[in-house]
Formats: C-alpha cells, sequence, structure tokens
C-alpha cells in the first residue's frame, strides 16, 4: 500500500517547492496556478483562488523556518489595507497555504498533518480535496513553549466532471488547504487505506463549492456535502460528486452517475438530495418522475450491494411577502422523500424539516447570516456547517436505530463535530478597492457597451439567455438534452438553452408546441420574463405589488413586469413600451443595471 512522508522547513520540502507534475508534489500558489491549466480546475485542486483583482498580485508569501513552512496571512491582508489604503470591510480575511500530492491510485487514504509551532494561529480550518472541511479549531495549549498539533483524516480521491464540462477528469491528487492567521505546516503523511465510502449525490446545496480568497467564510458559497466529513471519524471516507443545477435526472444523462457506478463498492453508502431543481420540470414532479428515479437508485444500489441513503432538500430561506409567513417551496419533494423512505426500508435524513425549523425560528433576517448574501437557497460556509451538523445528526438518530448494521456502524462515525461556528451578525461582501477600480473580472459574462460589436442590432432569444445566464452566474453546461424540437444540440447556443431550462428561467408560455424560436427577436416584455426568473434565483424579489404597466403587458407576464419594477429593470412611471424589439446594446445594458 502506497504511503508517503512529507517534512516541511529547510530540511526538506522548503517554501521554494512549488507544484509541478513532474514533480508530483509542492505548493499552490498564485504563481504556478496562473501557468498551470491542471491547478485552475477547483475540483481537481483545493478550491481555492484569488479574488479576481488581486489575479496579478502575489498574495502566498510562504516561509520556512525549522518547524515546517508557513505564511503570515495576517500580515499580509494588512499590508494589502495598507497598500489600498483603507480597511477592508468584514470579516477579516486569510490567506490559505495550499499544498498538493499525487497518489498512485484513486481510492481512499489517512492524511495526517502535523503542526509545530510557539506562536498562535487563532482559529484554523484544515481542508482536503475540494475545500471539505477536515478540521475546525484552535492549536491546544498556547503555553510558553512549543504546541504540538496532529490532525488524521480520511481523504477520497475520485474522478470527476468538472462544473462547465462535459467529460469525466481524471483525479490522482491530494490536497491540503490551511487557513488561518497564519498557516503552518510541519509535516503530511499519505497512506493508502481500505474503508467504506460516503458517495453523495445532488444539487448546488450539496456540492464542493470553490472559494475566492483572502477567503472570508460567510461571502463563499459552500455545500453541506463539503462539510460533512468534519462530523466522521477516520474510519469512513465522503466522496461528493454533487453539482450546481442538477435533478435525478441530470446526474445520471451528465456523467456524475456513470463515475459513482464506477468506483462504488459494496458496502459504501450513496447518499442522494434532489429537488432544487426538480421542481422546476414538469417532468420531474414529486410523485411522478422524481419519486421513480429516487426508487430506482434504491433499486441500483441495492442490487450493487451498496447502502442508499435519502436527504430530503434544504430548505429555503423564503417568505410570504404579504403576511410574512415562511414559504415552504419544497414540502411536496420533502414528502416523497419520507414516503419512498418508508416504503422501500431505506433511512431518510430529515435535513428539510430540520432546515426549515431553524430558519422559521430565526426568521427572515437572522437567517440571512447563514446563507450567501443576497441568496435565499445557497448557504456560505456557515449555513453549510450547520446544516452539515443537522444531517450528522439525523444519521444519529435514524441510521442508529436501523436494523442493517452497516447504518448502525454509519452512526458510530459521527462524531460530535468540532463544535459551533457562529457567523457574524451581518455579512459583507468583499470591495474592490479603489486602486483595483479599473480591473475587470475575467469571468464576468456581460460586456461593457463599449465592447460590444454590433449594439444596435436586435437581440434574439438566444443571445439574451446567453447573457443573462453570465449575469446570473450560473454554471453553463455543453450538455443538451433535447427538450425543444427546434433547438439542435451542436448550435453554439444549445448549452446556454439547456442552462435556462435547467434553472427555471423560461416560461411555458414562451414555448409553442415544443418550439422555443432561439433566434426570434426579444420583445422588452419578453426579456423581462427570461431576467426576473434569473434574478429569482439568485436573490428574493420584493413583494409583488401593482405598476403602472398593468393595463398594458400582457396577463401571463404581469407578475414579471412588476418584478422588473421593483428592481429597478425599467423605470416604474409607465414610460417604456414593452412590445418593441429590443437591440443588443440595450440586452447589455439592462443585464448590467440587473446588480445579481
Amino acid at each position: 500500500m502506497f504511503q508517503r512522508n512529507f517534512v516541511f522547513g529547510t530540511a526538506a520540502v522548503t517554501a521554494s517547492d512549488l507544484y509541478c507534475p513532474d514533480k508530483g508534489y509542492g505548493f499552490v500558489t498564485e504563481e504556478n496556478r496562473k501557468e498551470q491549466e491542471s491547478l485552475q480546475l477547483p475540483e481537481l485542486n483545493a478550491g481555492f483562488d484569488t479574488l479576481y483583482w488581486y489575479r496579478d498580485v502575489r498574495l502566498s508569501e510562504i516561509r520556512e523556518d525549522e518547524k515546517g513552512c508557513f505564511l503570515d496571512s495576517e500580515g499580509r491582508v494588512r499590508s494589502l489595507e495598507a497598500e489600498a489604503g483603507e480597511a477592508f470591510p468584514g470579516e477579516r480575511g486569510r490567506i490559505p497555504l495550499i499544498f498538493k500530492a499525487d497518489v498512485p491510485n484513486q481510492g481512499n487514504y489517512k492524511v495526517t498533518v502535523a503542526i509545530r509551532t510557539e506562536e498562535s494561529a487563532g482559529e484554523i480550518l484544515i481542508f482536503t480535496g475540494c475545500r471539505r472541511l477536515g478540521f475546525l479549531g484552535k492549536l491546544p495549549g498556547f503555553l510558553p513553549g512549543e504546541v504540538s498539533f496532529t490532525r488524521s483524516m480520511t481523504v477520497n480521491v475520485c474522478d470527476i466532471v468538472p462544473r462547465g464540462r462535459t467529460d469525466s477528469f481524471e483525479n490522482k491528487s491530494i490536497n491540503i488547504a490551511i487557513a488561518a492567521d497564519r498557516p503552518r505546516i510541519s509535516s503530511i503523511c499519505v497512506e493508502e487505506i481500505s474503508c467504506p465510502t460516503l458517495y453523495i449525490a445532488g444539487d448546488s446545496t450539496v456540492t464542493d463549492q470553490s472559494a475566492e480568497y483572502p477567503y472570508t467564510p460567510g461571502t463563499c458559497y459552500s455545500g453541506w456535502g463539503q462539510m460533512l466529513p468534519a462530523f466522521l471519524d477516520e474510519r469512513i471516507a465522503v466522496s461528493n460528486h454533487s453539482h450546481s443545477g442538477l435533478t435525478t435526472d441530470s446526474f445520471r444523462s451528465e456523467g456524475h452517475y456513470g463515475i459513482v457506478r464506477r468506483f462504488i463498492r459494496p458496502g459504501d453508502f450513496y447518499f442522494m438530495q434532489f429537488g432544487h431543481n426538480d421542481q422546476k420540470l414538469q417532468e420531474l414532479k414529486a410523485e411522478e418522475g422524481y419519486r421513480e428515479n429516487l426508487l430506482r437508485y434504491i433499486k441500483e444500489c441495492r442490487d450493487a450491494g451498496v447502502h442508499p441513503v435519502i436527504v430530503t432538500p434544504l430548505a429555503r430561506n423564503t417568505w410570504k411577502g404579504n403576511d410574512g409567513t415562511y414559504n415552504d417551496l419544497l414540502a411536496e419533494y420533502a414528502a416523497a422523500c419520507l414516503e419512498v423512505g418508508e416504503q422501500e426500508g431505506v433511512p431518510v435524513l430529515d435535513l428539510h424539516g430540520r432546515s426549515m425549523e431553524f430558519i422559521r425560528r430565526k426568521g427572515l433576517e437572522a437567517a440571512k447570516p447563514y446563507f450567501h448574501p443576497d441568496d435565499y437557497t445557497h448557504s456560505n460556509d456557515y449555513g453549510a456547517y450547520l446544516f452539515a451538523g443537522m444531517v450528522a445528526e439525523e444519521i444519529l438518530r435514524v441510521c442508529g436505530e436501523h436494523s442493517r448494521s452497516a447504518y448502525r456502524f454509519l452512526a458510530d462515525c459521527v462524531t460530535g463535530g468540532p463544535g459551533s461556528w457562529e457567523p457574524p451578525e451581518k455579512i459583507v461582501m468583499p470591495r474592490k478597492p479603489k486602486i483595483y477600480e479599473n480591473m475587470r473580472n475575467p469571468e464576468e459574462g456581460v460586456p461593457l457597451l463599449s465592447e460590444v460589436k454590433n449594439p444596435d442590432v436586435p437581440a434574439n432569444r438566444a443571445a439574451v439567455l446567453d447573457m443573462l445566464i453570465k449575469t446570473a452566474r450560473f454554471f453553463p453546461t455543453n450538455v443538451y438534452n433535447d427538450m425543444f424540437t427546434d433547438v439542435v444540440g451542436h448550435e453554439w447556443y444549445a448549452g446556454a438553452v439547456e442552462c435556462a431550462y435547467q434553472n427555471g428561467m423560461i416560461e411555458e408560455s414562451l414555448v409553442e408546441e415544443g418550439h422555443f424560436f432561439p433566434e426570434r427577436e426579444v420583445t422588452l416584455e419578453e426579456f423581462l420574463m427570461f431576467a426576473v426568473n434569473a434574478y429569482k434565483s439568485r436573490k428574493m424579489l420584493p413583494a409583488e405589488s401593482p405598476c403602472a404597466y398593468d393595463e398594458r403587458c400582457m396577463e401571463f407576464s404581469r407578475s414579471f413586469v412588476r418584478g422588473a419594477c421593483a428592481i429597478g429593470l425599467i423605470d416604474r412611471d409607465g414610460s417604456e413600451e414593452l412590445s418593441r424589439v429590443i437591440s443588443v446594446g440595450e440586452a447589455v445594458e439592462l443585464c448590467r443595471r440587473m446588480r445579481i
């Protein structure tokens, strides 16, 4: 069995040892990430990258001494503030210390991280893989003299389909990221082991989300699946194959399930949490296609000697504007999970009920710090950690009493977790310093009007969807599932139509007998329907109220026009002509006005 030890500092691995495939190990910094394309895919790496305005700035200044390699993260952030001439808002950001080591095979590994120091590092987070939390806490002691800390974690290495890609990518590397005021590594031992694996299938509320740094836990997206390892002991590994936008259907059709089937073994566990995207599709109603897909997964798991577990969908922080009561948008899907579980004798972890109870108790405003700012569906690191803890408690409650010993073993693997991790009262997004005001986000999909080649030509549906997908920061896809008879898979816009369809942007009223008409010119009224649906996926609309356009728009578009008025997409005085065709330039400016 493979085993390798890395000792850091002046005697062995030094601060100048940056990762490259030929060497097979080393630190990952802004320098080599920029040069090596393989280091730019979050799912195959540590899941960290710089805020875009720092893409040409050296942030990771790694040093070494006789006790190992380290970063002065706090000091570097303070120097960035001094250079900018202003204090950064919100939480103090941290620069992670990232190390990568190749391994010979996919599978499970015991990774032991040792830290020797005489300095306080404050709160420490140790992530493995694509930002899966392995440890959260403070180093013990901090009495005068050296403190020695060792933490062992079980890590799964598995192939994966990265977001925005259609093919499986081979993965044979261990990634360790340490976030602290002064992150340090003294040694790492990587040892190949044999143990059960918990595979996770799900959507964006479960997936391994990447983060930007200087890292602040409240301002990055996070799925509960990437926080679950912190609540499990070394006898089991987690392999998270969830992705944004997936349904019980597309998890299979886009190749993710194929990877799981290739690596999963008898005695392993298969967790599934879907619903957020299934509910947008007519063929995946809770008691119809959704239920049938759950049953199919259960049968296939049992045929392979794998233990299925259903997780009810995470509740959203959604409330009714008219009376202020909680608005449960996923009740039917949670109920279907519970019914299927009872029918099939499969454990059901009621995350929906637990999370909804928490959100209702907290209320709309007090629950917001657990979600990404201005988002009512997707949690940040604090929320994902909280919800992973709920999943762990449900494992104890449900699996601990199950008749099958395998499920009781899973419950035995649950630990008490690292303890409470509370967010600040208000989450503040990072703000680009004035000295970088001319630095544009290279991933920002909507161009400046001055960059548009033909701003005066009429905009068509395909072009508008492409703009709005990038505005809403949906993950594009190259897969097209033939939902419209007039959208051909090899056309450039097929992926945009698929992404828009999966994210609920296309209203049935705009589809005629299975035709979408991707090259049809877009009226302002139609644009608002697409745009408001995109907006709703990321932010909560203000409460609906009458507007000056109520008698001048189509009945089926009235709520969308009202929403567009409320968020400032169109003038509220009724002066816009909704039936006119808009130009590409106008579509660009409307997208930039959305501020998602």
